[in-house]
Formats: structure tokens, sequence, C-alpha cells
């Protein structure tokens, strides 16, 4: 029989410990095997009861849910962390300790579910290979997208680029679109180097770059890696991608 995933429950509030509790209790793959009431009781489970997940909520009192994130962020090999909390407002703190995802109470049975198993495919040695190796530890891993379910996190890996449309901005990922309630101006300054504006309607991560080409009309179009697609590229932006591609050779 495969051994069920392993879980631990972090809420200062009984009920709602409970209720987590019950719906990860549910499911065939997964199954508590701790539960903590506050910040210093989640570090020491961490280390007691060895889980795979976290599920966290944020504001408790004495040591908070992100402050003892960011302490098991930074263990050797630490579990999956998915907040669980009433407030959105912390979604931006989220990227810093490597977060799996981010739930807004009450939690659905169908989110949590698909957030613990997002969170399941990678095991512990392969979150700890998941961390950043550059020198810059500030750099974000995650795109925090404010959409109209609230606060997402996307994988920055899993983006291909930013278009945008009037008032939105749509995001063209590895698992299709999204509509967001970012600007490209909050995009850009919050994301840099790794997309590269090349219109004002538009961010292209650096990582999908394939070339610069020129079209039959003679417009300046960037040419994304594995058939993705073409973006254009005004004539404002045209020097600033040649200049990354001259440094790229």
């Amino acid at each position: 029989m495969k051994e069920k995933i392993r879980v631990l429950v972090v809420d200062d509030e009984q009920l709602a410990r409970e209720r987590l509790i019950r719906l990860v209790d549910a499911l065939d793959s997964h199954r508590v095997c701790a539960e903590a009431s506050n910040g210093e009781e989640a570090l020491a489970a961490v280390h007691q009861a060895e889980p795979d997940i976290v599920l966290m909520d944020i504001r408790m009192p004495g040591m908070d849910g992100m402050t003892a994130a960011e302490q098991i962020a930074s263990l050797k090999t630490p579990p999956a962390i998915i907040f669980c909390t009433a407030y959105d407002e912390y979604a931006i703190s989220a990227f810093k300790v490597q977060a799996s995802d981010y739930l807004l109470k009450p939690v659905r049975k169908e989110a949590l579910e698909k957030a613990l198993n997002k969170a399941g495919k990678l095991n512990k040695v392969q979150l700890n290979d998941a961390q950043p190796t550059n020198s810059n530890s500030e750099q974000p891993v995650s795109l925090v997208a404010k959409t109209w379910k609230g606060s997402e996190l996307i994988d920055l890996t899993h983006i291909y680029y930013f278009v945008a449309d009037q008032k939105y901005v749509t995001v063209h990922h590895q698992n299709g679109e999204t509509v967001i309630d970012n600007t490209l101006k909050e995009l850009e300054a919050g994301y840099a180097p790794r997309f590269l504006r090349t219109h004002r309607n538009s961010l292209v991560n650096t990582d999908y770059i394939e070339a610069l080409i020129r079209d039959n009309a003679g417009h300046y179009i960037v040419r994304l890696k594995n058939s993705i697609g073409e973006i254009p590229v005004s004539r404002r932006h045209t020097s600033d991608v040649k200049a990354w591609l001259a440094s790229q050779s």
C-alpha cells in the first residue's frame, strides 16, 4: 500500500484546525501527522513529525506563520508550505518562503485538494533542489497574481509572457492563461531582469526568447522557443532587446 503524504496543520483556532484535519483525513492520499497552534509549536512539529506539507495560518499569537515559514524554508530539506489565512495582504511575502500555495479561508475542499496534490508532486529532496542557487536570495520565484478569486502564486519559470489589454493583464503560461489585476509597471519593477519589456503592452520571459526577427513589413518580432509564439517589439524597445541578445552571446 502506498504511503500517504504527511501533513502538519498549524492554526491558533481549534475549530479551524479541526476542520482542516477533517478535510485532509478525508483524502485517500494524505493524512495529518501532527498539529500546532502557533509558530513555535510548528517548528517543533516539523522536526519531530517530519511532515511533507505544512498547512500554515499566518496571524497567530507569539511567532506568526510567516516567521515560522521563513525558518522552515531555511531547513536543508524543507516541507512544502501552503498558507491558509483569512487575509490576502500577505501574499506578496509568500514567495520569499517558497510557498507552494496560498489559500483564503474558509478553505474549500476542492481548493485544498488541488493545493495538496500540487505540493505533493515534489518530495523534500526535490524541494531542496528547487531553492535558488544564485547569490541574489531575494529574487522571487513566484508571481503573486491578483485575480478575481484572490491572490494566486504562479511559478515564474512557467510564465512565457504578459500582455496588457486596457485595464487587465493576461499571463500566458504553461497551464494556459490567467487574467490578473497587476499592472505591467508593477510586474516589470518586481520581476526584472527575468522579464524584458518588448512593447508598452508586453513583457517577455527571457528564458523563452529564441531570436529577434523582422516580418515582411519590416517590424521587429521576438520569436519564442518551442513554437510558443511571436511577440511584437516596438521601435522604442528594439535596442533593449538587441542589447539583451548581445549579452547572451
